[in-house]
């Protein structure tokens, strides 16, 4: 892209690129605390709310807040119940792959796919080692292109395939299309931000990779079913939710934990290290293999049809147990899963795991010592209350301190759909914008370790990034990348832009690249969202 550019515009960027990579280096300006109302210090405040609860400020947004007062509106996130969000649940109709649950999908996609495969193979009986060529059913190669003609099914070339197969391919694929959609659109328009915010961060925390879930369905519920409806809940229930979704138990292959000789690891050990208590939080291996001996029988009967969880007790290893110093007595079933979870999340390690994961999110890279304490100490006095963890953090002296303002670097998703709120963008193709957010490193649902997306700024901070984030500003301001319609007369003028971002508040190496540019306004807005102001919040 910046091979079509005139040497102008080509100048001006290289000398923004060099201020950006300079800024990222430096502390934030030194900001005013809990300022006074009506003071310039005070816009900036509604601005730093809005940037760390939400993806992003949008026209009128800052005013919004302004005539309401912070703490009203903070208040009216953390109960999102309470907020309509009947505009966007609209804007998610048409995406008709989400309408498929996982027990639907098997049973309109997968089965019948299965059972034409097996009645294929009943009635060709091939010689061995040989796949034939199927008979009356078969549809041409140059067919098996996914919905859009965007990209080929690669599995479905390498073999013949009944139309039934296609059907499952294709479908499984606009599930996952419409899955990342609805996620770019709720985080661009739904008024619920901190609820969209908190799923982004719990689905990372709780992460599975969609590429070893086959069935799209699957993820599509999980963030829906499991997630989503209990960010602002008792930690303890997400905590089970995610133990016995399908999701996890297929990622972490727990569904494949039974006793005597298939102890299987891998969730015992994630769940200790990543989901309670961290890498620190005081466990040994031999708490591994014993929380994985309690965690055995914990299943699934049949993965690709829905059945969800169940509890094997013929799978189950009823000898006794030791865990972080608790005794689970011999003869016993399910109850010992979920004595090891109600142990693990009332731990103090996890109090200040959770603690400190959720203040680096909307804090600072270094959480304040301060602040995870008294998160830590609420979440341990409320029983794992996340809303009021949140709300301690929201409110807290440490959260409005000088060095929190603009001391975050925006994730590449972060980043695309600030950017679309900031210009008042009309989304009209979500799957560009996914496609951008994952041409920057973060393809959504499909971080492959368990560990999650991570947060801090030198993971997504290098010349690479920086040059693929200002290709992005200049593609969106110039044309919406042909995926989205932005009107510069209006809310997405530089100047509206400014006000409605940054509250005025520019740096002067910005202003200054900014005026060089001259009059046109693609140009001028492209460098405010690609200036190290805007890649942070």
């Amino acid at each position: 892209m910046l091979a079509h550019r005139s040497k102008g515009s080509m100048r001006r960027i290289s000398i923004l690129l060099g201020v950006v990579l300079t800024t990222f280096a430096c502390a934030a300006n030194p900001r005013p605390q809990l300022p006074s109302a009506g003071s310039p210090a005070a816009s900036r405040s509604i601005i730093h709310v809005l940037n760390r609860t939400s993806f992003g400020v949008r026209p009128g947004g800052r005013e919004r807040v302004q005539a309401m007062g912070l703490a009203a509106y903070i208040d009216e996130q953390l109960h999102p119940e309470r907020i309509a969000d009947n505009a966007l649940e609209l804007m998610l109709s048409p995406l008709t792959g989400l309408r498929d649950t996982p027990r639907t999908f098997a049973a309109d996609y997968y089965l019948p796919m299965m059972t034409a495969r097996q009645e294929f193979m009943r009635t060709q009986n091939p010689p061995k080692g040989v796949m034939p060529a199927l008979r009356g059913h078969l549809l041409p190669i140059a067919a098996m292109t996914l919905p859009g003609g965007d990209r080929p099914v690669t599995i479905l070339q390498q073999s013949p395939v009944t139309s039934e197969e296609l059907r499952y391919q294709r479908e499984n694929q606009l599930v996952f299309d419409d899955l990342r959609g609805q996620k770019l659109l709720r985080a661009v328009y739904s008024e619920r931000q901190l609820q969209e915010v908190l799923t982004d961060f719990w689905f990372n925390h709780f992460n599975v990779d969609a590429q070893k879930l086959e069935d799209k369905p699957v993820v599509a519920e999980y963030e829906r079913d499991v997630i989503r409806p209990r960010v602002f809940g008792r930690f303890r229930d997400l905590l089970e939710a995610t133990a016995k979704s399908p999701a996890m138990l297929f990622y972490l292959d727990n569904w494949l934990n039974s006793a005597p000789k298939g102890l299987n690891e891998n969730y015992g050990r994630e769940l200790m290290e990543l989901h309670t208590l961290g890498v620190d939080g005081g466990y040994t291996q031999a708490d591994v293999v014993n929380v994985a001996r309690a965690f055995t029988g914990w299943t699934l009967s049949k993965p690709h049809e829905a059945t969800g969880f169940e509890f094997n007790d013929k799978k189950h290893d009823h000898s006794a147990k030791r865990v972080l110093g608790h005794t689970l007595k011999a003869g016993r079933g399910i109850e010992d899963g979920e004595d090891v979870l109600d142990i693990l999340a009332r731990h103090p390690s996890t109090a200040r795991f959770i603690a400190t994961k959720l203040v680096r999110r909307f804090v600072a890279d270094d959480p304040p010592p301060a602040l995870v304490d008294g998160a830590a100490k609420t979440f341990r006095r409320t029983d794992g209350d996340l809303r009021e963890v949140m709300r301690v953090i929201l409110t807290a002296p440490e959260f409005y301190a000088a060095t929190t303002y603009r001391a975050k670097t925006k994730t590449p998703f972060e980043l695309v759909t600030s950017a679309l709120r900031a210009t008042g963008a009309v989304v009209t193709n979500p799957r560009t914008f996914v496609g951008s957010i994952a041409g920057m490193g973060e393809p959504l649902y499909q971080c492959q370790p368990p560990t999650g997306y991570g947060d801090r700024q030198q993971i997504w901070v290098n010349t690479g990034t920086l040059l693929s984030r200002m290709n992005f500003a200049y593609a969106l301001a110039a044309n919406g990348l042909n995926a989205a319609r932005i009107d510069l007369t209006a809310s997405g003028a530089p100047g509206r832009v400014a006000a409605d971002i940054f509250g005025d508040d520019v740096s002067p190496e910005t202003r200054t690249a900014i005026d060089a540019a001259g009059r046109p306004t693609p140009v001028r807005l492209s460098l405010l969202l690609g200036s190290p102001e805007f890649q942070r919040r």
